[in-house]
């Protein structure tokens, strides 16, 4: 297997470079299970946060990152996009949602309980990474339908397109890569 070695937040990371088609591969970021990483992009995005009420994230990968900014911010309650309702959910609406990294169309689900406290709040939305920015639509369209403020989108990675947002605040560019693993430009 072939990695995509660089620093991320002080961070020493090799990702693995992974086939999405024929034609193109990603780098894999995943920060389960790793809370040294975890940490240091907490306090990195935080230092450039705007000021916010909730933060909010889809269910998973964004969730280790919502709960320690969280944590780190002096344990504020932070939101969850989830990807099915459950049972304990006083009410739900939800949105589709089609990822780079997922076959098959999915949706995205918030508690009304949860839409309740963001009506007229301030919301950072949180993720791990943006590449085609279409769970980034589905958490805002989730927001906007809350009558919650949307007042900035954080990540980790912006990877390929996503890095040329002005509406993105996010530590470090992530390349595509071609067929044989090589970063495109």
């Amino acid at each position: 297997m072939k990695y995509y070695n660089m620093k991320i937040a002080g961070c020493d990371c090799a990702l693995p470079i992974c086939p999405l088609n024929n034609e193109l591969m990603i780098a894999g970021f995943v920060i389960f299970g790793n809370p040294k990483l975890t940490t240091a992009c907490a306090e990195a995005l935080l230092a450039k946060a705007p000021e916010y009420d909730y933060i909010i994230t889809a269910e998973a990968k964004g969730i280790p990152l919502a709960h320690e900014m969280a944590r780190l911010a002096g344990n504020q309650k932070y939101l969850l996009a989830r990807k099915a309702p459950k049972l304990y959910m006083t009410g739900v609406f939800g949105v589709e949602v089609k990822s780079i990294t997922t076959a098959a169309v999915q949706h995205l689900y918030l508690d009304t309980a949860d839409a309740e406290l963001m009506r007229g709040k301030r919301i950072l939305i949180v993720d791990d990474v943006i590449s085609t920015g279409e769970s980034l639509r589905a958490v805002e369209e989730l927001v906007a339908k809350a009558g919650g403020e949307i007042c900035g989108r954080m990540a980790i990675l912006a990877e390929g397109d996503a890095a040329e947002r002005d509406d993105l605040i996010f530590l470090e560019k992530l390349p595509l890569f071609d067929k044989n693993g090589e970063p495109v430009a």
